[in-house]
C-alpha cells in the first residue's frame, strides 16, 4: 500500500472515532438540553475556535467560490447539526442514528448521478450496496426501529441527503480549495445563526444558572470544537485526498465506535452485531478497491 493511501486510511480511522463518540455527547447533552441548545452550542464553537483562522482565511479563497463554501457550510454542518440533537433528545436510539448516517455514501451515490452527471463503477456501488446491508442486519439485530420512531428517522435521513449534496459539491467544484481555508471560513459564518438559536433558547441563561447542565454543555462544546471544527477540516481533506465516495464511507465505521461506547456504557454486543462489521468492513474496501 501506498505512502498516500496510507495517510487517506489513518484520516478515515480518526474520523470514525471523533464522529463515531459523538452520538454519545448527544445523548449525555441531550439529559439536560434540548436538540436545539445542543446544536447551537455545538455550532457555535466550533465557530468560536475557528473564527481568528477564519478572518485570515477568507482572504485566501477565491470571491466566487466563496458562496459555494458558505452553502457547504450549511448543508454539511449547520442543519444536520440540529436535525441529530433534535431526533436523539426525542429519544432516537443513538445507535439507530448512527446506522442511519451511514445512509450518507447512498445518498452521494444517487445525488452524483442525479444533479452532477457523476459516474460510478459497479464495484463501488456494490460495495455501498454490501455495508449498507451489513447495517440493515445490524439495526434490525438490535431491534432499535419502532412505530414512533419513524416522524423523528425522517429528521436523520433528510440530514444524510443534505450530506450527500454537500459531498459533491466539495468534489466537484471546491477541489482547488484548501480544506483548512475552507472548514475556518464555512464553519465561523454558519456560527452567526447558531448564535441567534443559542440566544433564543436561553442557553447564556442556562451556563449561568442551571449547575446540572454544566457537564451537558461541555459535552455540547467538546461536539463543536473537534466533532465540527477538527473532523470538519480532516474530512475536506480527505475529500481532497481521496475523493467524495471514499470519504463518505466514514459513515459505515461511525456504528462501530458507538458499539465499543456502547459496551463501555454497559450495554450488549452480540455474535451478530460483530458479523455485520466484519460485512460493512467489506463494503468499504470493496468501494474503495
Amino acid at each position: 500500500m501506498s505512502k498516500h493511501k496510507i495517510v487517506n486510511w489513518l484520516i478515515f480511522l480518526l474520523l470514525s472515532v471523533i464522529w463515531g463518540s459523538s452520538f454519545i455527547l448527544m445523548k449525555k447533552s441531550a439529559e439536560v438540553l434540548t436538540g436545539w441548545q445542543i446544536g447551537s452550542v455545538r455550532i457555535v464553537s466550533a465557530g468560536i475556535v475557528f473564527l481568528p483562522l477564519a478572518l485570515v482565511h477568507i482572504f485566501k479563497i477565491p470571491i466566487k467560490k466563496i458562496p459555494v463554501v458558505l452553502a457547504s457550510g450549511v448543508l454539511g454542518n449547520l442543519f444536520p447539526a440540529f436535525l441529530f440533537a433534535i431526533a436523539i433528545e426525542k429519544r432516537i436510539d443513538s445507535s439507530l442514528a448512527g446506522i442511519l448516517n451511514s445512509l450518507t455514501p447512498l445518498c452521494v451515490i444517487v445525488i452524483g448521478i442525479l444533479f452532477f452527471k457523476a459516474k460510478m463503477h459497479n464495484r463501488k456501488i456494490a460495495g455501498v450496496l454490501v455495508g449498507f446491508i451489513g447495517l440493515l442486519i445490524l439495526s434490525l439485530s438490535k431491534g432499535s426501529f419502532g412505530n414512533d420512531d419513524i416522524g423523528f428517522t425522517m429528521l436523520i435521513l433528510l440530514a444524510t441527503i443534505m450530506y450527500g449534496f454537500n459531498v459533491n459539491i466539495v468534489s466537484h467544484y471546491l477541489k482547488e480549495v484548501n480544506p483548512v481555508h475552507m472548514a475556518t471560513v464555512s464553519i465561523s459564518f454558519i456560527a452567526i445563526p447558531a448564535a441567534f438559536v443559542a440566544w433564543h433558547h436561553n442557553v447564556i441563561s442556562i451556563a449561568r444558572y442551571d449547575a446540572d447542565a454544566t457537564w451537558p454543555l461541555i459535552a455540547s462544546s467538546l461536539l463543536g470544537i473537534v466533532a465540527t471544527a477538527i473532523a470538519t477540516a480532516l474530512f475536506y481533506l480527505l475529500i481532497r485526498r481521496a475523493g467524495g465516495l471514499f470519504a463518505s464511507l466514514v459513515t459505515y465505521a461511525i456504528p462501530i465506535i458507538s458499539i465499543f461506547w456502547g459496551i463501555w456504557d454497559h450495554e450488549t454486543i452480540t455474535i451478530i452485531q460483530l458479523s455485520c462489521l466484519a460485512l460493512i468492513l467489506c463494503g468499504v474496501y470493496l468501494a474503495n478497491k
